[in-house]
């Protein structure tokens, strides 16, 4: 039998990198994609035996795209017309494509795009072509809508992998939304949720969600901007489980693929001061839905001033599943035994925006990365 390939990859502010693995302890690393490029978003679609790469790209010139590769890397796809694009009476542009995400293996050809400014996307071709839900783009909530640090965008889409028409989505500024119908109507889903920063801390809608995730039972859990929670009812109602964690803020919320209850952040210190606490990164991890949380570091830097941002992490589903992260620095870390310890993948690369990655059944290194 064939060992198992693992494929990163990691998407920058200046570009593209392919790294890959049989072991997650050795990497390859490709030469850069779309170099001088921004990558903000990466999708990497797994269904129907095949290794689709999706790649939003943004061009300070020509704007923001969605391209595709179906041979890992060694060309890319590019529709004639584009992939993401509003209306002419939309009033909008695209800005930023944020997340690019394919749904679970029975849903073949659905993904979903987040977007800037906030909206989502799905597309029934395998990303090729995405339309606009118009739904949540006309939600009566629009004008309490705010943008946040990066800008007004759709961050995280959670589709529910036993219920079809259930759909969470996060935003900054704005909250927590779930459809119940598709995505024919959006209910606002952060009941619970703080948002320290307005006039009422717990606000019907306005939270600055920074990222959420379900686990394998569907249970949510969510970082927010000073604050990690869980729901235990579809986002009916958030509670507070930053106990036992060194600081509350971050952008990291990453769910076990199988494992129902284990999930990990990466916390900074505030707001005001966004760096691991004591300058000393380490990745945070619960197996009992927050309860509890246990530090690691093994293999990381004793100082690292740099952030991680909320798309710069994943997880595989690899058994043990492993754990990636990218940093602003340019360093990107993997972990073969689901955080507990730590190797470096890449170092001195821009600014780390998106990782993402796969596991592809045996492919020889140099059938994988492109370069």
């Amino acid at each position: 039998m064939d060992t198992p390939a693992y494929l990163l990859a990691i998407g920058t502010k200046k570009g593209l990198w392919l790294a890959i693995s049989h072991d997650r302890r050795t990497w390859e690393l490709s030469e850069p994609h779309f170099l001088m490029q921004e990558i903000p978003a990466i999708g990497i679609d797994t269904r129907g035996g095949r290794n689709r790469l999706l790649v939003g790209v943004r061009s300070e010139h020509f704007g923001p795209t969605v391209m595709h590769s179906d041979d890992l890397g060694a060309t890319w796809v590019e529709p004639d017309q584009a992939a993401i694009a509003f209306a002419e009476g939309d009033g909008a542009a695209v800005e930023r494509i944020w997340q690019i995400l394919p749904d679970v293996e029975g849903r073949p050809g659905v993904v979903w795009a987040g977007v800037q400014p906030i909206s989502v996307w799905r597309s029934t071709d395998g990303g090729e072509t995405f339309t606009l839900n118009r739904a949540l783009w006309e939600h009566p909530d629009k004008d309490d809508w705010g943008a946040g640090f990066g800008g007004a965008a759709a961050h995280s889409i959670v589709p529910d992998p036993r219920d079809e028409q259930l759909v969470h989505v996060a935003m900054s500024t704005g909250g927590v939304y779930r459809t119940r119908d598709g995505g024919e109507s959006w209910q606002r889903s952060s009941k619970g949720i703080s948002a320290y920063f307005l006039p009422d801390p717990e606000p019907e809608v306005g939270q600055c969600v920074h990222k959420i995730a379900a686990d394998s039972e569907g249970r949510l859990y969510a970082q927010n901007h000073r604050g990690v929670f869980r729901s235990d009812d579809q986002g009916e109602r958030w509670v507070s489980i930053a106990e036992g964690l060194p600081a509350d803020f971050g952008f990291v919320m990453l769910t076990h693929p199988r494992r129902s209850g284990t999930a990990w952040v990466v916390p900074l210190v505030s707001d005001y001061e966004r760096i691991a606490p004591q300058g000393h990164l380490a990745v945070h991890r619960t197996d009992d839905a927050g309860d509890t949380w246990h530090r690691f570091d093994d293999g990381l830097p004793a100082r690292d001033y740099n952030v991680v941002l909320r798309d710069a992490a994943c997880v595989d589903v690899g058994d043990p599943a492993g754990v990636y992260f990218g940093t602003r620095g340019g360093s990107v870390y993997a972990s073969a035994d689901e955080g507990e310890s730590f190797v470096e993948v890449a170092s001195r690369l821009p600014d780390v925006l998106c990782v993402r990655a796969a596991v592809l059944d045996g492919r020889a290194p140099e059938e994988t990365a492109g370069s």
